[in-house]
């Protein structure tokens, strides 16, 4: 017997679709915010490798925003109003954290920027399956990632001055991305939902410390994020 679409994609109306919106939204959002900041530092870059390699990154982005647009028409929301919601999500982080310097905007776009991203990983393990795939597979993309890391790992190793500024930097980073998420989980229900039954694997046994959990698990991330740049979180 043939599936149909109704069959396989429960109406909008249900919780499970409601709150994936809320997420797909989000996570659209950064891809946006992404592209827009990709496209700053490549015309930033020092070298015309940088700048040639970003430039590809944030037509990237731009892709896979995109595939998170589908995704949520696919499931009946509205592209432009899921993302619209979350305009100035970044707003009071950016102005906070404006970078002195290239090595503390490479640092800024690997270790902040990074908070967000592993933030919307742990909840959508609360997503149904097929806008969980999309989201794990948009976020999956490390290659500016692995950039940030060798530009950062070979500028620190020759200068230790450097080094120690960017430590300082990463830890004032992740204070004020930490505080993004916790606005988010104080504004949005549907978020703290979501982490909630992807940290207890079913929607009826949601543990009570399930934020807790999510913010130990993003400062672990961050440490390790850090350490692979030999910086002390």
């Amino acid at each position: 017997m043939t599936t149909t679409r109704a069959e396989a994609i429960p109406e909008v109306g249900t919780l499970e679709h409601s709150d994936a919106l809320e997420l797909l939204g989000l996570v659209a959002q950064l891809e946006h915010v992404a592209f827009a900041r990709l496209a700053a530092d490549a015309a930033l870059a020092p070298t015309i490798e940088q700048r040639l390699e970003l430039s590809r990154f944030a037509a990237g982005a731009v892709e896979r925003r995109d595939r998170v647009l589908a995704r949520i028409t696919e499931i009946g929301g509205d592209p432009v109003a899921a993302v619209r919601q979350y305009d100035d999500v970044l707003d009071d982080f950016d102005a906070r954290t404006q970078p002195g310097s290239w090595w503390e905007r490479l640092l800024k776009a690997y270790v902040g920027y990074g908070v967000a991203d592993d933030f919307c990983r742990l909840a959508a393990e609360g997503l149904d399956a097929g806008s969980r795939a999309v989201v794990l597979e948009v976020l999956d993309d490390a290659s500016h990632a692995e950039l940030a890391v060798a530009e950062l790992d070979a500028a620190g190793s020759a200068d230790g001055v450097l080094t120690a500024r960017l430590a300082l930097w990463g830890r004032r980073l992740v204070g004020e991305a930490l505080g993004v998420v916790q606005r988010l989980l104080v504004q949005r229900p549907a978020l703290v939902r979501l982490v909630s039954v992807g940290a207890a694997g079913a929607p009826d046994a949601a543990p009570p410390n399930a934020p807790a959990k999510l913010f130990g698990e993003l400062t672990a991330q961050h440490t390790r994020r850090m350490s692979r740049l030999g910086l002390t979180a």
